[in-house]
């Protein structure tokens, strides 16, 4: 269950910021099915999507605290089922007898083109799901910490560092669960370092836009959530604000 912890007040950019996350999100998990070559290592597609719910994350609990970045990740999550479900259910259905898209001879032809590219094995949304979460909430615990103890200075070094941890747990979680048994000890551990480098690479060169946002975003809303006394459980008992 989502926690029921709403803005503390009518925030201007609160919604988009949350969008713009949950989309990057969905996109990343559909796209995630394509291997691509980049810079002589081989990733996900959506390597290049993925890390910008990572620095959202990051600003969502930079401005607006832990607490509501917890409802976002629990949002994105639920929202990410949903199309997971919509996705399954449309594959599962009966194709059209004419259906090809001008591209595909027959519709089983095109019917097959959908389940590669769409189809979801289980084990591989295991590892998404869990790794998604995982990654997510240490991400903005270590944020959030990090924001206390430099006393709001040094951005940077919250995010990179929190990414760091986020992105790292991430990276191992999903590699670990989906390929392990599959790839040799060499591959997972090469694999996972290769993620994981590229995704804290990826942050680090979006340092300057992070700042950009970040400053706006506390000069517009008049906020900036320093979470001393926050509740950091990932499903509080009871909604909670830092203070």
């Amino acid at each position: 269950m989502i926690p029921k912890i709403a803005p503390r007040r009518g925030y201007r950019w609160f919604t988009l910021v949350t969008a713009i996350f949950v989309t990057t999100l969905v996109i990343s998990n559909i796209i995630a099915v394509k291997l691509v070559t980049f810079a002589g290592l081989v990733v996900p597609a959506a390597v290049i999507l993925f890390p910008i719910a990572y620095i959202f994350g990051d600003i969502l609990t930079e401005v607006y605290g832990y607490s509501n970045a917890r409802r976002v990740i629990w949002t994105g999550f639920f929202c990410n089922l949903l199309a997971v479900i919509a996705i399954v259910i449309a594959g599962a259905l009966p194709a059209a007898s004419f259906w090809s898209a001008g591209v595909f001879t027959t519709p089983s032809t095109a019917q097959q083109a959908y389940n590669a590219i769409l189809g979801f094995a289980p084990r591989l949304l295991a590892a998404s799901f869990i790794a998604y979460l995982v990654g997510e909430f240490l991400n903005s615990f270590v944020l959030a910490k990090l924001k206390v103890q430099t006393h709001g200075k040094y951005l940077w070094v919250r995010t990179i560092g929190s990414t760091l941890v986020g992105q790292g747990a991430d990276s191992a979680i999903f590699i670990s669960v989906a390929f392990l048994g599959i790839l040799p000890a060499g591959g997972l551990l090469i694999s996972i370092l290769s993620q994981w480098l590229f995704k804290v690479v990826y942050e680090v060169i979006a340092t300057p836009f992070t700042y950009l946002i970040v400053n706006y975003l506390k000069r517009s809303e008049n906020e900036d959530v320093y979470d001393r006394n926050t509740n950091f459980s990932p499903i509080p008992l009871k909604p909670e604000e830092g203070a």
